[in-house]
């Protein structure tokens, strides 16, 4: 949209310029908003923290596999061990490391029956970190 002006020459002329001065107000309104209000959404409450001596993160223990072959075989650690002294076994590893966790591995093929003993023999020895490895699919 353009407007008209009158001269003192008398001649009516079309202003083709944009006043961007309020756009500029406007800009300059919203940065310094934006720079008060974003050091209020990093961190709410300020904390002057004590100053302490570095030190090393704790050990990360590895998991201990549980593995049921095809043919209903339990391994430990790529260890066959005879499912009978299974829950034997996970008393005495526990006993060394009360915070052990396991992994649990059964072949897509081996009976329900199977990997329901060796987790029923799990729960019995109190080991509560189980983790059920799965490939993902369909």
């Amino acid at each position: 949209m353009a407007i008209s002006t009158k001269d003192s020459g008398g001649d009516d002329d079309v202003m083709g310029e944009i006043n961007v001065t309020p756009l500029v107000d406007v800009m300059l309104v919203l940065l310094v908003v934006f720079i008060v209000t974003a050091p209020l959404l990093t961190q709410a409450v300020h904390v002057n923290l004590p100053k302490t001596a570095e030190t090393a993160p704790p050990e990360e223990k590895e998991a201990v596999y549980i593995s049921v072959d095809a043919t209903g075989k339990v391994f430990i650690d790529k260890t066959e061990i005879a499912l009978a002294a299974f829950e034997a076994e996970l008393l005495a590893r526990k006993a060394a490391d009360p915070e052990i966790a396991l992994n649990l591995n059964a072949d897509d093929a081996v009976q329900y029956g199977t990997v329901a003993k060796v987790m029923s023999s799990i729960e019995r020895s109190g080991i509560t970190k189980l983790s059920v490895l799965t490939i993902p699919g369909k």
